[in-house]
């Protein structure tokens, strides 16, 4: 997934900043490389085929930059597979919106169609081949002397040495790590190799004039106030950037910004990333997927119920207790496939071939048809399209004692299909590993949530019910 976004804060000293990752030009690249792709391709498409790039191919352009910045549609992946997997749908569903949007507003005639169909193909390959070459040409790039930027970090404890670590690993930085500055020779400096241990923290303005060093990275603990205050007046007199990276960002990060209370600054370390527009945005594509799924599916609804009560004795729907948004109890609709109802203090998850499993339960199960009951849900405001899948009170009860920030998950609307279950992690978790996966997956679509995102995982949604896997 893609890193967390700087955070800046508003302070007296304005080269001060809040600092999650730096921005680097190597950043800048990354979030631009889509956009400059997919426009360039349009160029060369209208090129081709001698059409004239007029006023609504700037409109077409602006549209699809909006779309696409920064760099949307292709994420970290494991493999090449899951790249083009990603560009590909994500490619997929800006075409159908910007189809979409020339449909209702009858601009589409003002295209030659064999520009569109072009530009559509050639899209993707052109995307796939740029992110393939971004990690091993922009490296190369930064690498050069004039381009390199020099960095040191005051404080050589945990927090400092994992922040070398990452400058060190990330090449599209394009920054050289110079080392560190600390007081303490003990312990802490004795940790790093001694080519990196450039002194105490006395010594870091007089460094950094002399050597020219671009960016310097504060990573003391807060504790350290007055030593902080000395260091950045030492530090007036250099021409360096200067980044606050405070000890508070060792803990897990969700949707983490900067926000303020009558002009002081408040900084935000756990929020719901459906926070002003983002959630009208939210709640606004809810109902509209589900209204329309569910104006599609009634029949099979209908058809469904009758084959439920048919199949065994009970009730039509499966009603179950699960844990809403913000940890209040809801109830959460499904199509019964067992002989039971389980909605205690003790609930048992399915197995594989679980002797409760109806035989028309278990071809609801594999397809994931026992769920279209949720999109009643979405309807209601209860759940989400896309979001954390619910699970049963009782497995929520005791997989918080057991896994760090489980409740996290909870920041937001639960959904009928996630992030998690696109990637595996679908069905029975008979081990606490296997949920400690879910939840990682639940908590980076929390920090990495957009439209486009959700839009990817229901078109992965429908790949995974076809396959069919880890479902019984």
């Amino acid at each position: 997934m893609q890193a967390a976004p700087e955070i800046r804060a508003r302070a007296s000293e304005p080269r001060t900043r809040l600092l999650l990752s730096q921005p680097g030009r190597g950043a800048l690249v990354r979030a631009t490389v889509d956009p400059v792709v997919a426009i360039g391709t349009l160029v060369a498409a209208l090129a081709a085929y001698g059409a004239p790039f007029d006023g609504s191919c700037l409109i077409l352009s602006l549209l699809v930059f909006a779309m696409t910045f920064p760099g949307s549609l292709a994420r970290d992946s494991a493999s090449a597979g899951g790249l083009a997997f990603d560009i590909v749908t994500g490619w997929i569903v800006i075409a159908a919106l910007l189809v979409l949007l020339g449909w209702a507003s009858h601009t589409l005639p003002a295209f030659d169609p064999r520009v569109l169909f072009a530009w559509a193909a050639a899209t993707p390959v052109a995307l796939y081949a740029a992110h393939r070459l971004l990690p091993v040409v922009l490296p190369r790039v930064l690498a050069t002397e004039a381009l390199r930027k020099t960095a040191v970090i005051a404080g050589a404890n945990d927090l400092g040495r994992r922040l070398a670590r990452h400058v060190q690993a990330d090449r599209l930085l394009g920054v050289r790590f110079l080392g560190y500055f600390d007081d303490r020779a003990s312990g802490r400096t004795q940790s790093v190799p001694a080519k990196e241990n450039l002194g105490p923290l006395s010594r870091l303005a007089d460094y950094c004039r002399a050597n020219r060093v671009d960016t310097i990275y504060i990573a003391l603990p807060m504790a350290s106030q007055p030593r902080i205050l000395k260091l950045l007046e030492d530090l007036r007199d250099t021409t360096a950037s200067i980044y606050f990276v405070p000890d508070i960002f060792v803990f897990d990060l969700i949707q983490a910004r900067v926000d303020s209370i009558g002009g002081l600054p408040v900084v935000a370390v756990c929020e719901t990333p459906f926070y002003g527009m983002n959630g009208l945005v939210k709640t606004a594509s809810d109902f509209l997927l589900g209204g329309v799924i569910l104006a599609l599916v009634a029949p099979l609804l209908a058809l469904i119920a009758i084959g439920v009560k048919l199949s065994s004795p009970g009730p039509v729907l499966f009603k179950q207790r699960r844990y809403g948004v913000d940890g209040r109890k809801i109830i959460v609709y499904k199509f019964r496939t067992m002989t039971v109802a389980e909605d205690g203090d003790v609930v048992r998850q399915a197995t594989r071939n679980d002797s409760r499993i109806t035989r028309f339960g278990a071809f609801l199960r594999k397809s994931s048809l026992d769920e279209l009951p949720q999109f009643i849900n979405v309807m209601q405001g209860r759940m989400s399209v896309v979001g954390p899948r619910p699970h049963a009170v009782a497995h929520n009860e005791m997989y918080r004692k057991l896994i760090r920030g489980y409740m996290i998950r909870h920041k937001v609307k639960p959904g009928i299909t996630g992030l998690a279950q696109v990637n595996g992690m679908r069905g029975e978790t008979d081990t606490v590993e296997k949920m400690q996966k879910r939840v990682e997956y639940d908590l980076a679509y929390l920090r990495n949530w957009s439209v486009l995102l959700d839009l990817q995982i229901i078109l992965k949604t429908l790949a995974v019910v076809v396959k069919g896997s880890n479902a019984y």
